[in-house]
């Protein structure tokens, strides 16, 4: 796989998987634009990214507010640079039973997690259209195709995300665009790391693998459906769940 002088848009890449997308596409020579909310988190990626002689740009944003998203992506143009690659992975939760979940949690996640996703690849499709060429990658999750108690809001807004990358895949693949969805399982992050102990013993006695699955597995998944080898893969939802569901 050859990545040099693309560039890729990291939506949600201060931590976790967002970051580890953001590490590993700078070490295959992608200029890489990353995007959160956490600007502090953010430079720290950013200066280890300068630190192995890999171009970044950081912007600190609101992926929920389209003003936000096309300026972003107004500067980046700007700079003379076509943009390659979006991965939308900005999201949060809210967690709480549906009697007791406020709109505000509900609101808040589908703002994030599904509108920061329309947002952002709204922003850039008329540049990928333009050059006929440009892979979007969402990260969705198991929580959107089984549901979790708990998390109606998650859930519908990682469901959300599979439907918008199924129909914005039509719409596109005859200009040179794929588009996909990757749904990580239990991923090792520090959301997942705070959880109480034998909650997380709970989560792995689930998973067939019998652990949590790392950033970088996903990563993998993400960075071979950017690639030139997968020209032929669009509208699909690639599982990297520990066979948890299948």
């Amino acid at each position: 796989m050859d990545f040099q002088g693309r560039t890729s848009i990291v939506t949600g890449a201060s931590q976790g998987i967002g970051k580890a997308i953001a590490l590993e596409l700078s070490r295959e020579g992608v200029e890489v634009i990353l995007v959160d909310i956490q600007k502090g988190k953010l430079e720290e990626v950013a200066d280890k990214i300068r630190e192995n002689k890999g171009k970044v740009a950081v912007f600190a944003a609101d992926v929920s507010r389209m003003e936000e998203a096309m300026e972003i992506v107004e500067a980046v143009v700007k700079s003379n640079k076509k943009i390659d690659h979006l991965v939308n992975n900005a999201g949060i939760t809210r967690d709480n039973l549906l009697m007791r979940m406020k709109e505000e949690e509900w609101d808040s996640v589908l703002n994030v997690n599904l509108k920061g996703v329309f947002n952002f690849s709204k922003a850039v499709i008329r540049n990928m259209i333009n050059n006929r060429y440009g892979r979007i990658v969402n990260i969705s999750s198991i929580v959107g195709l089984i549901g979790n108690a708990g998390q109606c809001n998650y859930s519908a807004s990682k469901a959300g995300v599979i439907g918008f990358t199924k129909s914005l895949a039509r719409e596109v693949a005859s200009r040179g665009i794929t588009v996909n969805a990757v749904a990580p399982g239990y991923i090792a992050t520090p959301m997942t790391e705070s959880l109480p102990e034998s909650v997380q013993q709970k989560f792995r006695d689930w998973i067939p693998v019998k652990r949590f699955g790392t950033p970088e597995e996903i990563t993998h998944a993400v960075k071979f459906l950017l690639s030139d080898e997968a020209a032929y893969i669009t509208g699909q939802v690639i599982n990297v769940n520990g066979g948890m569901f299948m």
